[in-house]
C-alpha cells in the first residue's frame, strides 16, 4: 500500500513549466481531479494534502531539487510511514516523452532529487514512478537540459503519460501495485508520427535521375 505519493520539482513561476518538474505535474492534476487542496506546510517545507479515500499524503517539497528530501524525511517519520510505502514522481532523462513506468529501488542515475531522498531515507527501496522526458541532444548537459521546456509536440507527449499513470494511481494507493505496472506497462504508448518528407518536384527528380544516370 502507498500512504505517501511525492512529487519532484522546483518551485517558482520560473520552473513550473520545465522538464524537470514533471513529478509535481502529476501530484498537481490528481489533487486537482479529487478535490484535494494542496496547501503550504511550514513544518514540513512542502505542499501537503490527503486523498481521504485511502489516506494517502501528497507532498510537493517547496525546497529546490537537491534538497528534496527533507521534506520526504519530517513527514514519513511523523507518520511513520516506511519506505516501500512512499512513491516518488519524477523526470527521467532514460525514457523518451510519453513512457512512464513504476519500479521499487534502482539507481539514482544522477537524479539529484531521488540522490538527496534516498541519502535522507538510508535506502533505495522507496517505489518510483518515472516519467519520460528524453535524452538531451549532443553538447547540452543533462542538467541544463531538464530546466527547460520540452517543446509542444514533447509537452503533450508528458501529459498523455501522465494521464495513463493516474489512471492506475488508485491501484497503487490500494496496495495492487503489480497490476498497477502491468496495465501501465503494457498499454499502447503513443506513435511518434512518422517524418514529413517535401514531394519532389519534377525538375529536381529530372536532374537527380541525370546525375545517377548520366545525361543522354
Amino acid at each position: 500500500m502507498i500512504r505517501l505519493v511525492v512529487g519532484l520539482g522546483n518551485p517558482g513561476k520560473e520552473h513550473e513549466r520545465t522538464r524537470h518538474n514533471a513529478g509535481f505535474w502529476l501530484v498537481e492534476r490528481f489533487a486537482s481531479a479529487n478535490g484535494i487542496v494542496l496547501r503550504k506546510d511550514n513544518k514540513f517545507q512542502a505542499l501537503v494534502g490527503r486523498h481521504e479515500p485511502s489516506g494517502a499524503w501528497l507532498l510537493m517539497p517547496q525546497s529546490f531539487m537537491n534538497a528534496s528530501g527533507r521534506a520526504v524525511q519530517m513527514l514519513a517519520g511523523f507518520f511513520k510511514i516506511k519506505p516501500e510505502e512512499i512513491l516518488v514522481v519524477h523526470d527521467e532523462l532514460d525514457f523518451p516523452p510519453g513512457t512512464a513506468r513504476i519500479k521499487q529501488g534502482g539507481g539514482i542515475a544522477g537524479h539529484n532529487g531521488l540522490k538527496d531522498i534516498s541519502q535522507r531515507l538510508a535506502t533505495h527501496d522507496y517505489w518510483r514512478l518515472r516519467l519520460g522526458v528524453g535524452k538531451p541532444p549532443a553538447g547540452v548537459e543533462g542538467a541544463d537540459y531538464v530546466l527547460q521546456k520540452p517543446p509542444a509536440e514533447e509537452r503533450a507527449a508528458i501529459d498523455a503519460a501522465i494521464e495513463r499513470s493516474l489512471a492506475v494511481l488508485p491501484q497503487c494507493l490500494s496496495g495492487d501495485i503489480q497490476s498497477a505496472m502491468q496495465k501501465l506497462h503494457t498499454e499502447p504508448e503513443p506513435k511518434k508520427e512518422p517524418e514529413k518528407k517535401e514531394p519532389v518536384k519534377e525538375g529536381g527528380l529530372r536532374s537527380s535521375l541525370k546525375s545517377l544516370f548520366g545525361r543522354k
